[in-house]
């Protein structure tokens, strides 16, 4: 799965699990989740559940971090990522 198909799917999982739709169209891919607090532990937590099961990637302890969960942008370039790396045993 390419970014381009990584990008939406994330972004329409956090405007309608966490923004009941984001109804005024604020979510963006630049959108601060961490400062905005769009992203906490119990929403982060939702959210890795999402990848794991809908996109099929399991994100390293070691990724989590205010880095790559600072924004869409930056979720969606690790996930595209690490979709690209073979799984372990593959």
């Amino acid at each position: 799965m390419t970014l381009d198909e990584v990008t939406p799917r994330i972004t329409t999982f956090i405007a309608e699990s966490f923004l009941d739709g984001d109804p005024k169209g604020e979510l963006t891919e630049s959108t601060p989740l961490l400062e905005w607090e769009v992203l906490n532990s119990m929403n982060s937590a939702l959210l890795l559940n999402f990848l794991r099961e809908d996109l099929r990637v399991d994100v390293p302890l070691a990724s989590i971090n205010a880095t790559n969960f600072r924004d869409i942008a930056s979720i969606s370039k690790l996930v595209s990522g690490l979709m690209a790396v073979p799984a372990e045993g593959a």
